[in-house]
């Protein structure tokens, strides 16, 4: 059984001890933790981390504090291990996207049960530390960006006639058997949406007016403007 401490208990520390709690071998504890995750605000995190030095060397400091870089937190804690992750809310249902940067002084064995930890909670991606920032704005700010698309297209179901849970079940259910194929596949967005246009079909029809609208500047300045660009 891993013992777990999360420091920071807001929307993503949260979000993170339910999705823990799916699992029977993980086990939520304040005293001597295997692993520590700190979900703190960034303007405090650095003046919290001293109070982590009492903890036993083997002890694994994970950092979800954004803008904290690793190095911050590896001079006040040396002798531990510590890598810096990017989570989102959707690890409350295991089914979290979680970018991770673990550095390469650290083990093979330690970088592995790090990863198999972290795999509970849903997708881990590596990373290399200075690509945490776009990592962050597309898989935190991503799933906002994504429930305004599912909110407009159950208003559309709606306005053709369909009860407004209906739509929305519709609407998700889609966005997630969409997700998964193109996760699965590996296939080019491009191309799996290429697979669902006829020539002179519907769906292009409906794709020519999402770019009439600017639709994927939409989605790209979205992003942009999150991650401060």
């Amino acid at each position: 059984m891993t013992k777990v401490a999360v420091v920071g208990v807001g929307h993503m520390g949260s979000a993170i001890i339910k999705g823990l709690k799916h699992n029977p071998k993980n086990h939520i504890i304040a005293e001597n933790p295997e692993i520590v995750i700190l979900t703190t605000p960034a303007n405090i995190t650095l003046d919290l981390v001293p109070e982590l030095m009492n903890l036993d060397n083997d002890t694994i400091i994970l950092s979800a504090a954004a803008g904290i870089e690793y190095k911050k937190i590896k001079d006040i804690l040396p002798n531990h291990t510590v890598a810096r992750i990017i989570p989102n809310i959707p690890v409350v249902i295991n089914a979290g996207t979680i970018g991770l940067f673990i550095p390469e002084t650290v083990d093979q064995h330690k970088r592995q049960f790090i990863v198999d930890f972290l795999s509970q909670l849903g997708d881990v991606i590596p990373v290399k530390e200075d690509q945490l920032s776009i990592v962050g704005t597309i898989g935190g700010c991503g799933p906002a960006f994504v429930d305004v698309f599912l909110d407009a297209l159950g208003d559309a179901g709606v306005l053709n006639g369909l009860p407004r849970d209906l739509a929305n079940t519709l609407a998700a259910s889609m966005v997630k058997g969409s997700a998964s194929l193109a996760y699965e596949s590996k296939t080019a967005p491009a191309i799996l949406r290429d697979q669902v246009c006829s020539p002179g079909g519907t769906t292009i029809q409906g794709v020519a007016s999402l770019e009439q609208n600017s639709f994927r500047y939409a989605v790209i300045d979205a992003v942009n403007k999150a991650n401060k660009n």
